[in-house]
């Protein structure tokens, strides 16, 4: 039963906007915007041959049909927001999942890195795909997502996983078939441009550690406390979050061959750890209970609350923040 919460639609709303509608916020709002004049003036054809068709083939669009950029974003957020709510309407406590959101994925991706925002709209989508078993609809997902940020493509790895259960040697049969398919994004175009850019070449993403931390304790608390009562409480996901939880481990290991490759898989998985930690509170903890429920939103304040304050990176993407929802300034 889904907890029904006031405050959830008014706050889903209100990020949207917030985020849909900022002016020149956001660390890759330039970024974009270059590509937006590149792929802009590119024929539609062209654009659809690209590496990333399905991003190319939005902004062509847009800009055939006269938008100016800022409206990118509000695309861009409208997927993303879209998949984040599909995936809160099966969440006991909408509000508590959305609120999880915020301090990094929200901040991070819709209102900076929007391409990805995007993808992990999509991706969100995927899951409930995943949980539903539905392989074609997983497929078809994650292969939009890649088409839009090709590093959603590594979940088309969990295609094997889609039907049956979570038996040993299921998992093991996965890892098997996992081994070529991970050959093969390695060989495409878009691995070897993510190993060329990112792996031994000194490029770090800008607090992946942290970001890579926090995934990996929600993992083990997960595995180590809480698995056994999930699969009694909520086992219909009980097999996503497993896997999703096994992932996060996954990027430990991954942190030290390429910070960046792992940061930006880690961002996918961060709607999983949310669906972890909302779910606390309908979860049989021993003890401690409601330390346990109210540590994940105090931690995750602290940690906005200390990048806000002492970061000289949020403040130069994030301050001042503007809006253009009262009208667009004539230059961006």
């Amino acid at each position: 039963m889904t907890r029904l919460r006031p405050g959830y639609s008014l706050l889903l709303w209100g990020l949207f906007l917030f985020s849909a509608f900022r002016f020149a916020v956001g660390c890759d709002w330039f970024g974009y915007l270059n590509q937006f004049d590149l792929y802009g003036a590119v024929p539609l054809s062209e654009v659809m041959t690209t590496r990333e068709p399905i991003w190319t083939t939005i902004i062509a669009l847009q800009a055939g049909l006269g938008l100016p950029y800022p409206w990118l974003n509000v695309i861009t957020s409208a997927l993303f927001f879209y998949g984040v709510h599909r995936m809160a309407q099966r969440q006991p406590d909408r509000l508590g999942f959305l609120v999880l959101l915020f301090p990094v994925l929200i901040i991070n991706m819709p209102m900076s890195g929007i391409r990805q925002g995007a993808a992990i709209g999509l991706m969100c989508l995927a899951f409930l795909a995943f949980v539903d078993r539905r392989l074609i609809r997983f497929v078809l997902l994650v292969v939009l997502a890649a088409g839009i940020h090709s590093s959603a493509a590594a979940f088309l790895l969990l295609a094997p996983m889609v039907s049956g259960g979570l038996t040993r040697g299921r998992m093991a049969l996965s890892a098997m078939l996992a081994i070529p398919g991970g050959l093969a994004l390695l060989s495409s175009d878009a691995g070897v441009m993510a190993t060329t850019r990112y792996v031994d070449t000194g490029i770090d993403a800008a607090g992946a550690a942290y970001r890579v931390a926090l995934l990996v304790l929600t993992a083990l608390w997960f595995l180590l406390f809480l698995r056994r009562g999930w699969a009694a409480s909520f086992p219909g996901d009980y097999k996503l979050v497993t896997i999703g939880a096994l992932m996060m481990l996954f990027l430990a290991v991954l942190l030290p061959v390429s910070s960046v490759i792992a940061d930006r898989l880690g961002y996918y998985l961060i709607p999983l750890q949310a669906v972890i930690l909302a779910r606390l509170p309908f979860l049989p903890l021993r003890s401690g209970r409601a330390l346990a429920v109210a540590a994940p939103y105090l931690g995750l304040l602290l940690v906005l609350a200390t990048w806000a304050l002492l970061s000289s990176h949020f403040q130069q993407c994030y301050l001042p923040y503007r809006s253009w929802i009262f009208g667009l300034p004539e230059v961006y």
